[in-house]
Order: C-alpha cells, then structure tokens, then sequence
C-alpha cells in the first residue's frame, strides 16, 4: 500500500458565516494524480489556499507527508516541498523562458543575479532537461512573452518542477487553450506524473477524460464522490449537482 502524501481531517474554512470548505476529508497517494472538479463555489481553489497555507482553516488540519502543516507559514509550507501553479501564468515576460527556468532552478538566484551570472553546469543540464520536457526547445531565448498562452503555462509548470516540489498543485492549467495546446499540456502532465504526486483542478471535462487516472467531486466544500471518470459521470449526485437539469444523453458527454 502506499504511502499517504496528503490528507486533510475535517478540513473546514469559515468565511463570515459562509463554509468554503466544510469537514473536508481527503487523502492522495505518493506518485498519484488526482483531478479535482466541481461547480464553482465547490471549494476547489480554497482548498489548494489551505494546502500552500494561503487561508488558515477554521477547523481540522492538513497533513503532509503525515506531518501537520497548520502552524507553517506560506514560505515554510513550499520548502517542504508544496509547488503550486495559478490559473493565470505567474512568469517573467521580458526574461526567455532558459532564464525563467534558471532562476526557478536556484532560490538564491534573482533576476539580477540570472542576466548577469552564469548558471552553474549542473543548473545549465538541468534547464535543457526541463526545456525539453515542456517543449520550448526552440523558444528557450525568445522574450518568454512572445509566447503563446499554452506555451507560458508549460513555461510556468517548467518553473514549478525546476524547484523540485513532492506535490504539484496546479489549477485550471488548460483555461483558454486551443485543442492542440490543451493536448499538449495533457501529455506534459502525464508525463511528469511518472515522476511526482499531482493534483489538477479543472473544468474542461475532456482534459480531464485526457489525464484523469482517479477524480474526486467537491460540493459545497465536501467531497460529493470519487472514482474514475466514468463512475463520476454516472453518479446520481454529480448529475444532480455538476449538471443541473441536463438529460441523460448529455451526461454522457461530461
């Protein structure tokens, strides 16, 4: 059986009466990719606020790595080992996106310290590596915003990996994408799920079909069911709640 490397207990979040998360239990495996999908206001975007220790809940606790991260700050919380992607890609524009990785690669480098130093040789073997696992090879010194917005999510999910996290938390990666970049990064994510444990929120039901192995439903800031897609998609409680009133033949296309 393997090793837990998150789990919340009873996780709860009160925002001036209102439940964001409420008694919230979960708990992935190592080496897992796990999608998380719901309707908006589910929790889903609290609950990652809550992991990174962005939000502090107002009940239960999350484990990592089956140690209580409560009382950690946000900076504390990502050294463990806790790397988090947001919806709207977080990089430098007027950097490429080599420099964009070698500054990701080593902490202690700045952006001064990226346009002016040299990387180290094991930095430099590192950031080909990473160049070429999310496909910008030959945009690796172009202005990283000359890039289109399914090339800077790769970018920004490079980034992300160049800090060697356990855990990957990464949100609506695919939103506003053409079906090819979708399928791109699809595929990226599959492939680093080889390597690290990954969590993925994510509307566009489709992408999710792509890399779904197991997905868990939140509702109203619980865990409504889980399971593999198609057991999700034919769940009464999901059709009631995620769908709302559409028929049957519709269902089948979630």
């Amino acid at each position: 059986m393997n090793a837990k490397i998150l789990e919340t207990e009873n996780l709860t979040v009160n925002f001036d009466g209102f439940k964001a998360l409420n008694q919230l239990n979960f708990s992935m495996d190592v080496g897992e990719l796990r999608v998380i999908i719901g309707p908006n206001g589910a929790g889903k975007t609290t609950f990652l606020d809550v992991i990174t220790g962005k939000v502090k809940p107002t009940e239960g606790q999350v484990l990592f790595k089956g140690k209580s991260i409560h009382s950690l700050a946000e900076h504390q919380i990502a050294r463990l080992g806790i790397g988090r992607k947001f919806q709207t890609p977080r990089i430098y524009l007027n950097l490429t996106p080599r420099e964009n990785l070698e500054i990701s690669c080593n902490r202690n480098r700045n952006v001064f310290s990226s346009l002016f130093g040299r990387p180290s040789q094991n930095e430099q073997i590192k950031v080909k590596s990473l160049l070429a696992t999310i496909g910008l090879s030959n945009q690796a010194d172009i202005a990283a915003g000359l890039l289109s917005h399914g090339e800077k999510q790769r970018l920004e999910i490079g980034m992300l990996v160049a800090q060697s996290p356990d855990l990957l938390l990464v949100d609506e990666p695919v939103a506003g994408l053409t079906d090819e970049e979708t399928e791109n990064v699809g595929n990226l994510l599959l492939e680093l799920a080889e390597i690290y444990s990954v969590i993925v929120i994510e509307h566009d039901m489709e992408f999710v079909r792509q890399i779904a192995r197991k997905v868990t439903v939140l509702h109203e800031g619980s865990v409504l069911c889980e399971g593999s897609i198609e057991e999700v998609q034919k769940d009464y409680r999901v059709i009631e709640v995620y769908l709302g009133q559409q028929e049957d033949n519709d269902v089948r296309n979630i």
